[in-house]
C-alpha cells in the first residue's frame, strides 16, 4: 500500500516538517520553485561547461558553450538564496532586499554576456572589473537578507519552544507537601485511631491508697472469700495493647484501600478483644467485691461509733 500523502501535497508536507505552518500557499510554491530551479540551473551550467571543454580552447565552439555555462552558474546562486528567503516566514523588507540583490546580479550577468569573450579579461575594452563589482554588490545584498531571514526563523523557533515549555509547567505544576497531606487527611477522614493503632475506648480503674486504712479497725472475725486469678500478667498485657502502651513502628507501602481493609480487620479484632475484656472485668469485680463489702461494713461501724 502506498504511503498516505498530506491533503495539500508533498511540498506542504515538507514545509510543515522543516519550517512550520505556511502562511500563504503562493510563498510555498514560489519558494520551492526558485530553490529547486536554482539547483537545476547549477546542474545545467556544469554540463555545459564540461561539454565546452571538449572543444579546442578559445575556439568559437568553446566560447559558444562555456559563456552560457558561466552565466547560468552566476544566476543559480542568487536564485537559490531568493528561494530560501521566500520560504522562510521572514519580514517583507528582507524579501524585497533579496529581490533587489537578485536583480542586480541579473544585470551583472547581462553585462557579462555582452563583454564575454571579446571585452573580457584584458581583451579590447575590458569590462571585467565593472561586471564583477556589480555582481558582488547584488550578491552581498541577497546574502545578507538570507542570513537575516535564517537567524530570525531560528529565534522564532526558540521562542516557540520556550512558550511550549512554560505552558507545560503551568498545566502540570509540582505537587506540594500540603496537597499530599490534604489527600491523606481526606482518605483517613472518619477513622479515629489512638497512638496504639486501635480505636479510642473509655476505661475505669479502681485505685486504693494505703492511707485510707490507717485509722480503721478491721475485725478479723468477719468471713471473707478471696478469689485469685492466675492470668494477671496476660490481662495487664492485653490492657496495655488496648491503651497503646506497647507499639511497634512499621513502614507500609500499601495503598489506602489496603489500609482500609486492614482497619476493618482490626475493628473486628477489637470487638473480639472487648468481649474478652468484659469477661476479664467480671473476674476483676469478683475479686474486688469482698473488699467493697468490707469497706461498707467499716463505714457502718464508723457511723455507729
Amino acid at each position: 500500500m502506498a504511503a498516505e500523502q498530506a491533503p495539500d501535497g508533498y511540498l506542504f508536507d515538507l514545509y510543515r516538517r522543516y519550517i512550520g505552518e505556511p502562511e500563504d500557499r503562493t510563498d510555498v510554491y514560489v519558494g520551492f520553485g526558485l530553490f529547486l530551479g536554482g539547483i537545476g540551473l547549477a546542474v545545467v551550467a556544469l554540463v555545459l561547461f564540461l561539454w565546452g571543454n571538449t572543444h579546442e580552447a578559445r575556439s568559437a565552439g568553446y566560447f559558444a558553450w562555456v559563456g552560457p555555462a558561466y552565466a547560468l552558474a552566476m544566476v543559480s546562486l542568487p536564485v537559490v538564496m531568493l528561494g530560501i528567503v521566500t520560504l522562510l516566514p521572514s519580514e517583507r523588507r528582507m524579501l524585497y532586499t533579496s529581490i533587489g540583490g537578485a536583480a542586480i546580479t541579473v544585470a551583472a550577468v547581462a553585462g557579462f554576456l555582452f563583454a564575454y569573450p571579446r571585452h573580457w579579461n584584458g581583451y579590447n575594452n575590458d569590462y571585467t572589473v565593472q561586471v564583477v563589482a556589480v555582481y558582488a554588490v547584488g550578491l552581498a545584498g541577497i546574502t545578507a537578507s538570507t542570513g537575516a531571514a535564517l537567524i530570525a526563523h531560528y529565534l522564532d523557533m526558540a521562542q516557540q519552544a520556550d512558550v511550549v515549555a512554560t505552558d507545560d509547567e503551568d498545566d502540570d505544576p509540582d505537587v506540594t507537601d500540603a496537597e499530599v497531606q490534604q489527600d491523606i487527611d481526606d482518605a483517613m477522614d472518619g477513622v479515629e485511631l489512638s497512638w496504639g493503632g486501635v480505636e479510642k475506648t473509655e476505661h475505669k480503674r479502681l485505685s486504693f491508697s494505703e492511707d485510707d486504712f490507717d485509722d480503721v479497725d478491721v475485725e478479723t472475725n468477719v468471713g471473707t472469700t478471696t478469689t485469685r486469678s492466675s492470668g494477671v500478667d496476660a490481662q495487664v498485657a492485653g490492657l496495655k495493647g488496648l491503651k497503646g502502651g506497647e507499639t511497634k513502628q512499621t513502614t507500609s507501602s500499601s495503598t489506602v484501600d489496603d489500609q482500609t481493609a486492614k482497619l476493618k480487620e482490626l475493628r473486628e479484632q477489637q470487638r473480639a478483644e472487648e468481649l474478652a475484656t468484659a469477661d476479664e472485668k467480671s473476674t476483676v469485680e469478683t475479686v474486688t467485691s469482698p473488699i467493697a463489702k468490707l469497706l461498707d461494713r467499716i463505714r457502718d461501724l464508723t457511723r455507729r461509733n
